[in-house]
């Protein structure tokens, strides 16, 4: 098993290697500090379990544009 927030750096180290592709983190980890450090090592957003439907296609629909 791997922290998300490792694999995150593993693969935007790769940047010629899909080390762009989007990604959202899920997690129980609600506090400012968990969303920051998400964000820190690349995740373009952060949203928290249990995951509201709507803000999830939200998100998917931001990145997407």
């Amino acid at each position: 098993m791997i922290l998300g927030s490792v694999m995150m750096q593993q693969i935007r180290s790769r940047p010629n290697q899909g080390g762009q592709i989007p990604a959202i983190a899920l997690t129980a980890y609600a506090r400012d500090f968990d969303q920051q450090k998400a964000l820190q090592v690349g995740f373009q957003a952060h949203i928290t379990k249990p995951v509201e439907p709507e803000a999830l296609v939200e998100a998917i629909a931001t990145l997407l544009r």
